[in-house]
């Protein structure tokens, strides 16, 4: 008999990794680098965007060539490289590390679904000190080129068919995006929104974190495969 692989699709900043105050001002760095104009000001909060949607609403909002998007990318993924080794590396989300061994030890894969780039994916998580192996990179599903969180949804469940998955994230762009392709959603109060806030969501379930919520997320990984 076939084995069906089941998978966990993890959101990467503020599910896996804390938020990061410096985080936004790489796309700016990006864009003066490849374009010479120097943007200025502050920003309202993207939470929850594709690296794709940030990177051409910027580009838009300082009336600059959207051709320039490849370029802007390419020099945000090495900044995000250089980051995650020096003080701006992220710090991983509490119980991280515990979480991918539940979800292992209860029969699912780890993969990744992302607004960031696979680079900027692997060198965050990196920095952080969360193994890159526990996820399959094969599976896994990036927005540095999606407008929109839904386009990698999409993708993820063209991809995967009809096999199990869940997506966690801490945002309610992840449950809109993940409601869109049919993908159960769970969310973690570990980023910006609150407990109340993702309760106003579609999700399955709502964790405080992964430390206090592992044994619901445990559970709630076993009644989806009932």
């Amino acid at each position: 008999m076939e084995t069906v692989t089941k998978y966990v699709l993890w959101d990467v900043d503020g599910t896996l990794l804390m938020n990061g105050a410096r985080a936004g001002s790489l796309y700016d760095e990006a864009i003066e680098f490849v374009s010479g104009y120097a943007p200025g000001g502050t920003r309202p909060g993207e939470h929850g965007k594709t690296d794709g949607q940030i990177i051409a609403e910027r580009l838009a909002q300082y009336e600059l060539d959207p051709e320039l998007h490849g370029a802007v990318g390419a020099k945000l993924d090495e900044l995000s490289v250089v980051a995650s080794t020096s003080s701006h590396r992220r710090e991983p989300t509490p119980g991280v590390n515990a979480a991918l061994a539940a979800v292992a030890q209860e029969g699912w894969t780890s993969a990744l679904l992302t607004g960031n780039s696979p680079t900027r994916a692997r060198a965050k998580l990196s920095g952080a000190g969360i193994d890159t192996d526990a996820f399959d990179w094969e599976h896994s599903f990036f927005g540095d080129r999606a407008r929109q969180r839904s386009e990698i949804t999409a993708a993820a469940r063209a991809a995967l068919l009809d096999q199990p998955s869940v997506i966690i994230g801490d945002t309610p762009s992840d449950d809109l995006a993940a409601a869109t392709a049919g993908i159960p959603f769970i969310a973690v109060a570990t980023g910006i929104f609150s407990v109340d806030d993702l309760r106003e969501t579609g999700a399955v379930v709502v964790l405080d974190d992964l430390v206090s919520g592992l044994s619901e997320l445990r559970s709630t990984l076993r009644s989806l495969v009932e």
